[in-house]
């Protein structure tokens, strides 16, 4: 009986990038208060430790080649959980509205007529450049910048990268690893060899690995430094603000005599 008088709710919680200390305060109350959690690939395990003893956890993430679930599994999911337990929240990596679908799960949500709640968090696209101390913005560098995804739901890289290549804002691209040659040979059309750019994996994380080079070296610098995924592309003025990046473009210098 006292089932049936709970409300069935959901909390779409942006986890932030993989530091569990980078969860937001309201996001951490509501993992506390959870009675299931579903959780994702990119999220911090450790956040678990923070939902109550009795409150289900459920992994649905989905990763490159070993799928676990189809969005329409976890929206299905979801709604039946909250439907049966009362207060679901939906765990995702960096912020649920940067590349996480996650209105796509807000409005199936929505169409079962159950409430939704979003507590945003903080994106690999900011956050993790910010923590290298690379800022996506600075005075006299850039006055703006682009978030894009580097492989579009076709498999194809985004064509907005094409535009972006032209102005001077930074560019920051998710889900990009694999399709860095193709994506710094469009900076090469652009006439951006000498532009500097990162490359963050596993960003705030103890597994956190950095390679700064130029759009001219980046290729061959992440095979010889082995860069996998989840990585974050970063191509702007500003990633030459890197405390390694003078000495590594005039190691570069030397070697080559230019």
């Amino acid at each position: 009986m006292e089932r049936e008088n709970k409300i069935p709710k959901i909390t779409l919680v942006g986890a932030g990038p993989g530091d569990p200390e980078l969860l937001t305060l309201k996001g951490l109350k509501a993992l506390q208060s959870a009675d299931v959690v579903l959780y994702d690939a990119l999220v911090g395990e450790e956040l678990l430790n923070f939902v109550p003893a009795h409150a289900t956890k459920v992994y649905v993430g989905k990763r490159s080649g070993e799928h676990s679930y189809s969005q329409d599994a976890v929206n299905r999911l979801m709604v039946d959980y909250a439907l049966n337990f009362e207060h679901v929240v939906r765990l995702k990596g960096g912020d649920p509205f940067v590349f996480g679908r996650g209105y796509e799960e807000l409005a199936y949500a929505t169409k079962q007529g159950i409430k939704v709640q979003v507590i945003p968090g903080i994106s690999s696209a900011i956050g993790v450049p910010g923590l290298q101390q690379i800022p996506v913005t600075h005075r006299g560098l850039s006055e703006s910048f682009w978030v894009i995804t580097g492989t579009t739901a076709s498999g194809e890289v985004s064509q907005d990268i094409y535009h972006a290549a032209l102005s001077n804002a930074t560019v920051v691209i998710l889900m990009g690893l694999k399709k860095l040659p193709e994506i710094v040979a469009i900076f090469k059309q652009a006439a951006k060899e000498d532009l500097p750019v990162a490359i963050i994996e596993k960003g705030s994380t103890n597994a956190e690995k950095v390679i700064v080079g130029n759009v001219a070296t980046i290729v061959e610098k992440s095979k010889t430094n082995t860069v996998g995924a989840p990585a974050i592309l970063v191509f702007g003025e500003v990633v030459s603000l890197h405390a390694n990046y003078a000495a590594i473009i005039q190691s570069y210098v030397s070697v080559t005599g230019e």
